[in-house]
């Protein structure tokens, strides 16, 4: 979880791959409505926002009980968001992807095709809770570092 911009398909992917689980970006999941508001700088509401994590949560849960791992990669911002997101997995690890505006923003103006613009960034600071129980990654550090920190904390160093 954490920001537009975070890396949290950067780091999702390759861990997925890893692990052999399956992968899911929550961006993928929005309505044609979401993705038109966020295109036009529209900020999302929270009514615009419990379908699609309901739907994320289907996901979630449907991959656990075809015998599969999944690794998602959503912004997950609120508490309220995350609780969600989670209702009935108490087993799923949140990993925060924590990083500095200007980092961050730097990324956003840097990335290209992508509907979440530089501007919107102010607000999902703003709207940021910052999890209580996370693994909490710096978004400066490479890729391989925080794969090896998750693989440490969660899976003791097995591959």
């Amino acid at each position: 979880m954490g920001v537009a911009g975070s890396g949290k398909s950067t780091l999702g992917k390759p861990l997925a791959q890893k692990l052999g689980w399956d992968f899911f970006d929550a961006d993928e999941y929005h309505s044609a409505e979401n993705i038109a508001k966020m295109t036009a700088g529209v900020p999302l509401t929270d009514s615009d926002r419990i379908p699609w994590l309901a739907a994320l949560n289907q996901q979630l849960v449907s991959t656990l009980e075809a015998n599969r791992h999944p690794i998602l990669a959503c912004s997950a911002l609120k508490d309220k968001y995350r609780t969600l997101l989670l209702d009935g997995l108490e087993e799923m690890a949140v990993i925060y992807l924590k990083g500095s505006y200007d980092d961050i923003w730097y990324r956003l103006v840097s990335r290209q095709g992508h509907y979440m613009k530089e501007n919107m960034l102010q607000g999902q600071f703003l709207a940021l809770e910052e999890p209580d129980h996370a693994l909490v990654l710096d978004v400066s550090l490479p890729v391989e570092d925080m794969l090896e920190k998750i693989f440490t904390k969660y899976f003791l160093l097995e591959r």
